[in-house]
């Protein structure tokens, strides 16, 4: 008995010893302070009133949330009941998302941002129609927000209906496929997987579109009051990638 009650006494010993050896780990990995210059540094925080006032520090906020996200050290912010509060009166989301419905893409988690962050526009494929066009606007005009991100993704299901050309499509899903037919054939050409060639190409369109959809949008792009860019997110990484071809000779802000 006296046995026994040694055997476990030195197990509890042994236990607790490697308990408080992992906590320690634990408290000096977390030892930065929360939101001091360097834990910002380290988890790629950009300040939410320059993205909102500047499309192009827009861009870097959204890249550093989906790092963050990639990386696995997500900080949720501007999610809980005292931001819900300070909602209730309006919102000025920094970025307009015009994204697939897909449910692997949940923009709010990809980029890691919050309520109020984001303005949200999502349809199959992301093709865009009166009515998200309208919505796009709304943003715009009354929310003042000065990017537009469309973001497509990999393996898009909208996408490789267009590319396979299925027969007798049934209802309106052959709008869908439809729309994105002229960025297949534009990347029928290239190597590699053509579905995925396509989903580049289809971004790369509907940013075009917009940029020269009149009568907003196309003035304030022109004038450098908002930006519209084009990226591509991966559902095996997790990684958002804008897309160089998007990104090349945007337009400068023209002085009132």
């Amino acid at each position: 008995m006296k046995k026994i009650t040694f055997v476990l006494f030195i197990l509890f010993a042994i236990v607790n010893l490697n308990v408080f050896a992992q906590s320690g780990k634990k408290i000096k990995k977390v030892s930065t302070t929360i939101d001091s210059v360097k834990w910002r540094a380290e988890h790629y925080v950009i300040n939410r009133d320059s993205a909102y006032a500047d499309p192009r520090i827009a861009i870097k906020k959204l890249m550093g949330g989906n790092k963050r996200f990639v990386e696995g050290i997500s900080i949720r912010p501007r999610q809980d009941a005292q931001t819900i509060k300070k909602l209730e009166n309006g919102q000025q989301p920094f970025a307009t998302i015009v994204g697939c419905s897909d449910s692997r893409v949940p923009n709010e988690m990809i980029f890691d941002q919050g309520l109020g962050d984001l303005f949200i526009v999502r349809t199959a494929g992301q093709v865009s129609a009166a009515a998200s066009y309208g919505s796009m606007e709304f943003a715009t005009l009354k929310l003042n927000t000065k990017l537009i991100v469309v973001l497509g993704h990999t393996d898009c299901g909208a996408v490789a209906a267009a590319v396979q050309r299925p027969e007798n499509v049934p209802g309106h899903i052959v709008t869908l496929i439809n729309e994105i037919k002229p960025a297949v054939a534009k990347s029928a050409h290239l190597p590699g997987d053509p579905i995925n060639n396509a989903v580049r190409q289809n971004v790369i369109d509907q940013v075009a579109n917009l940029r020269d959809l009149e009568p907003i949008l196309h003035k304030k792009y022109v004038d450098g009051e908002i930006l519209i860019v084009g990226a591509v997110y991966d559902i095996h990484t997790g990684k958002v990638e804008f897309l160089q071809e998007t990104l090349l000779n945007l337009p400068q802000k023209k002085p009132k």
